[in-house]
């Protein structure tokens, strides 16, 4: 599976701290990440992260983009429940893992319940569902 992940700034310690928590099963998958977070993750845990650019300058997109392509299996987004407003890309991108039923976490707890489905095989079928 592919996984992505973003993490708004303050959220970037939350994930590095979950990604070293859950390395061992991220570690069994391709991951992507927008160019700081992947940066701090990588760095932290040694994965091998392929980046794009930073959220603000087209990193949610570039990762939307791969979502409408099927290129994407799971999102990991910690979002700042506390900023002033979600951006339009933001929106786009829950939107579209909407459309092409892209598991979404937007808060550790939910990550890790994808993370916990994830190890036992539970996330399987969506390969059945879109061909893959």
């Amino acid at each position: 599976m592919t996984i992505a992940l973003i993490a708004h700034e303050a959220k970037q310690e939350l994930m590095v701290q979950f990604c070293i928590a859950y390395s061992g099963i991220l570690g069994q998958h391709s991951i992507c990440a927008t160019n700081t977070t992947g940066k701090l993750v990588s760095e932290a845990t040694g994965l091998k992260i392929s980046r794009v650019m930073s959220g603000r300058q087209g990193g949610h997109q570039q990762i939307a983009s791969r979502i409408a392509c099927n290129e994407i299996d799971l999102l990991i987004f910690f979002r700042d429940p506390l900023a002033a407003h979600m951006e339009p890309d933001e929106a786009g991108l829950i939107r579209l893992c909407d459309v092409h039923t892209i598991p979404l976490a937007t808060n550790i707890a939910t990550a890790e319940a994808l993370i916990h489905a994830l190890e036992k095989g539970d996330l399987d079928w969506r390969n059945m569902v879109q061909g893959r």
